[in-house]
C-alpha cells in the first residue's frame, strides 16, 4: 500500500496510514490489525488522504511523521518542519515509547504509548471534569466515565495538533512536565489518531468530520427549561407551570425526572400518579412548552421487561455480581435490585426503544434526559463486567455513546427532527447523535460554579458543543433560606444564560415528605423576593438572545468557548478561565465568587466592546474593573454587532 507505513521493531508491528485531510492514524500490535468495525471512534474505512512515503516517514497534507533508523516516530508541520509531538525514545532497557503487554487470561493488552513534554505546552479537551482548569498540563486524567467525570479521549494543543486516543476502555492520560502518557488498561491494539491545523478551529472541524457533526439544535431548546427533584405527579407539574407562565415569565420546557414509572425498566409512565400523560403533553405544547423526561438505563427485578430482558441475553453480564445496582423505586420497601441494559447489543438497542416509543414517543415526547448511563453500577471496576461487544476493561467507555445511539436511531426513524437527549455522560462523538450534556451531580457551593465555567468550555472542546450544568448545582445541604444558596442561584442564572442549554434543576433540602425521594421547591420563587427579582431579568434576556443563539449553535465552533478561538495571538486569551465567549459578538464574565460586587475583566484587543449597562463603549487590549450588583449580569457586546441594537 503506497499510503501506509509499516514498522517493525522486536516483532511488533506499526502500522502509520493517512487517516483523512491532515491526519495520520498509527497502530501497533504484536499479531495481525484488527480489520472490520470494532468498538471506537473511527469507521473500518479510511476517508483517504493524500499521503506520500519516503524512506524516512510518511507525509499527508499538513502533518509528516519522521521515523528514525530505532523506530521512533515524530510528528512535524509538513510545510516548516516545526515539530509537535515526538515519541520518547528508548533508553537501554527503559520501556518503549510503544509498549504492549499482554493481560492475563485475555486477548488483550495493557498499553501505554509516551511522548516528550514540551516547554509551553497547553492541553485542552478530554471531557469535562471537575478539576477547575482550562489548561490541563500537569494533571492527570482518568479515562473512566463517572457521574461529573465525561472521559472523551479526545485533546488540543496550542502547538496546532489534536490526538484521539482511539481505545474505550479504562485508561488514563499523564500530562506531565516531564512526559505525555496515554494509558489503556486492556485494549487488542495500541490505536490513536493525530491531526495538524493551522488553528484549535480547524482542529476541531477535522475532528468532527471525522466523528461527526451534530444535528441542528431544536429552536425550542434555546429558551429556558424547569426542572427539580422531582415532580411526583401530574397535578403537580401541571400547577408550577400554570404559575409559571401566570407570572409572565419565559419558560421553553419542564422536565419530568425520574420515578415517574412503577419501577426502573418499564419505560412507562405510572398511571395511577400520570393519569394522562398524552393529553398533558398536548396541552403544554400548545403552550409552548416542551416535556423532557428522564430515562434510565436500569431494570429492576420487578419490571414486567427484567424477564424477557435476562432470558434474551439484553443486559450487563458479571462473572462476580448478579446486580448491577441498588437503588430507590416505586413500591419497594429499601433499595431496589437494579440491572442494567446493554446498549453495545443491537438488539437490546431496539428493545429499549420500543418500550419507549410506546410509553413516550407515542404521546408526543421527543426530549429524553439521559440519566446514570456512564454506567453507574455498584462495582465501577469495568473488568468485573461483560458486553456484547467485548469485555468491559476494552468496551465500557462506549456505554453512554452506545445509550445515545439507542434513543437517536428510533427518534430518526421516525422522523424526528426536533428531538433532544441530554447525557450525563458521552464518549468520542456522541454529539452526532443529537446528544447535549451536562455536569453531572455536582455541589450546590461557589467552587463547584468555579469549576463549572472551564469545565463546560473543556466540554466544548472535547467536541461536545451543547453543554450545560444544573442552575444552582446538584447536591444542596441547605435550606432554601439559606443566604449564600439564594446568592449562588443568581450567580448560577447569571452564568448559565449564556451557555446553550439553560436549565434550573437540583436536589433541594429539606426533602419533602413521603416514601419516596423527594427535594424541597425549586422554582424560580423559590429563594426569596431579593433572588427572584435578580433572577427574572436574565430569563427575559435569554428570551431576547434566542435568535442569536440559535445562529450561533448552527456554526463550526462550540457556542460557549475560550477567547483563544477567536483571539489566538493575544497571550491573556490562552490565560483567562474565568470568562468565555458566547459565540461571536458576547463576552461574558459571570460573578463567580460569593459576596463579590466587582470582578476584573479583560476584553481581547482587535475590536471594541460595549457594555448594555451603561451604554459605554470600550477599547480591547485591557483590563477593567466592573461593578456587579447582584442584580446585574456581567457581559460585553462587540460594537457594531446587531446583539447592540437588540440588547441596547
Amino acid at each position: 500500500m503506497n499510503d501506509v507505513l509499516e514498522l517493525r521493531t522486536d516483532g511488533q508491528l506499526t502500522r502509520i496510514e493517512a487517516w483523512g485531510p491532515d491526519a495520520l492514524r498509527v497502530r501497533s500490535t504484536f499479531g495481525a490489525f484488527l480489520t472490520g468495525a470494532k468498538p471506537g471512534a473511527l469507521d473500518p474505512v479510511c476517508p483517504g488522504g493524500a499521503a506520500v512515503v519516503d524512506e524516512s516517514g510518511i507525509t499527508n497534507g499538513r502533518i509528516r511523521a519522521a521515523v528514525d533508523p530505532r523506530g521512533t516516530i515524530t510528528f512535524l508541520d509538513s510545510d516548516s518542519g516545526q515539530v509537535i509531538l515526538r515519541e520518547r525514545e528508548q533508553w537501554l532497557q527503559s520501556i518503549p515509547p510503544r509498549h504492549l503487554r499482554p493481560v492475563a487470561g485475555s486477548n488483550l493488552y495493557q498499553i501505554t504509548a509516551t511522548f516528550h513534554a514540551s516547554e509551553g505546552e497547553r492541553f485542552y479537551g478530554l471531557g469535562q471534569h471537575r478539576h477547575g482548569r482550562l489548561d490541563q498540563k500537569g494533571c492527570v486524567i482518568d479515562l473512566v466515565q463517572q457521574n461529573a467525570e465525561i472521559a472523551i479521549p479526545f485533546l488540543v494543543s496550542n502547538r496546532g495538533y489534536g490526538v484521539l486516543w482511539n481505545n474505550p476502555g479504562a485508561g488514563r492520560v499523564e500530562l506531565g512536565h516531564n512526559h505525555t502518557r496515554w494509558i489503556a488498561d486492556g485494549a487488542p491494539e495500541l490505536d490513536y489518531w493525530i491531526v495538524r491545523g493551522e488553528t484549535i478551529g480547524d482542529v476541531l472541524g477535522r475532528y468532527a468530520d471525522l466523528t461527526g457533526h451534530p444535528p441542528p439544535y431544536p429552536d425550542w431548546a434555546t429558551g429556558f427549561w424547569q426542572s427539580r427533584l422531582r415532580y411526583d405527579n401530574q397535578q403537580e407539574l401541571m400547577d408550577v407551570v400554570h404559575e409559571h407562565l401566570g407570572r409572565g415569565l419565559p419558560l421553553a420546557a419542564i422536565v419530568i425526572d425520574f420515578l415517574h414509572w412503577k419501577h426502573h425498566g418499564d419505560w412507562r409512565f405510572d398511571e395511577e400518579r400520570w393519569p394522562d400523560p398524552a393529553g398533558m403533553v398536548a396541552e403544554l405544547r400548545e403552550l409552548g412548552v416542551e416535556v423532557m423526561v428522564s430515562i434510565w438505563p436500569t431494570v429492576s427485578e420487578q419490571s414486567h421487561n427484567y424477564a424477557k430482558m435476562r432470558d434474551a441475553g439484553l443486559l450487563l453480564r458479571s462473572d462476580q455480581l448478579s446486580l448491577g445496582s441498588r437503588f430507590v423505586d416505586v413500591g419497594t420497601s429499601g433499595p431496589a435490585f437494579l440491572h442494567y441494559y446493554d446498549p453495545s447489543n443491537p438488539e437490546a438497542r431496539r428493545f429499549v426503544w420500543d418500550q419507549v416509543r410506546a410509553g413516550y414517543h407515542d404521546l408526543g415526547i421527543r426530549a429524553f434526559w439521559l440519566d446514570a448511563c456512564e454506567p453507574e453500577l455498584v462495582a465501577p471496576d469495568p473488568a468485573q463486567w461483560r458486553y456484547h461487544a467485548g469485555p468491559g476493561l476494552a468496551v465500557a467507555g462506549m456505554y453512554p455513546h452506545w445509550n445515545a445511539q439507542t434513543f437517536h436511531e428510533g427518534l430518526t426513524d421516525a422522523g424526528e427532527s426536533e428531538g433532544l437527549l441530554l447525557s450525563r455522560s458521552a464518549w468520542a462523538g456522541t454529539a452526532k447523535y443529537g446528544t447535549a450534556i451536562w455536569a453531572g451531580d455536582i455541589d450546590a457551593g461557589f467552587d463547584a460554579l468555579r469549576a463549572a465555567l472551564p469545565a463546560g468550555l473543556n466540554a466544548g472542546l472535547s467536541g461536545m458543543p451543547w453543554w450545560s450544568a444544573d442552575i444552582g448545582g446538584f447536591v444542596t445541604w441547605v435550606g432554601n433560606d439559606d443566604p449564600e444558596l439564594r446568592e449562588l442561584i443568581v450567580r448560577w442564572f447569571q452564568f448559565q444564560v449564556f451557555t446553550p442549554i439553560f436549565r434550573l434543576h437540583g436536589h433541594r433540602r429539606p426533602d419533602l415528605p413521603g416514601k419516596l425521594l423527594r427535594g424541597a421547591p425549586n422554582e424560580v420563587w423559590s429563594f426569596g423576593a431579593e433572588a427572584y427579582e435578580a433572577i427574572v431579568p436574565v430569563l427575559h434576556l435569554r428570551e431576547a438572545l434566542r435568535p442569536y443563539l440559535k445562529a450561533q449553535l448552527a456554526g463550526d465552533l462550540p457556542l460557549m468557548r475560550p477567547f483563544f478561538l477567536d483571539f489566538p495571538d493575544q497571550e491573556e486569551s490562552w490565560q483567562v478561565a474565568d470568562q468565555f465567549l458566547c459565540g461571536t459578538d458576547l463576552l461574558a464574565a459571570p460573578v463567580l465568587e460569593y459576596g463579590a460586587r466587582s470582578r476584573q475583566v479583560w476584553l481581547p484587543a482587535e475590536t471594541k466592546w460595549f457594555d448594555p449597562r451603561t451604554s459605554a463603549v470600550h477599547a480591547g487590549g485591557q483590563w477593567l474593573t466592573v461593578d456587579v450588583p447582584l442584580n446585574e449580569t456581567c457581559f460585553f457586546l462587540r460594537e457594531g454587532s446587531d446583539l447592540v441594537e437588540t440588547l441596547r
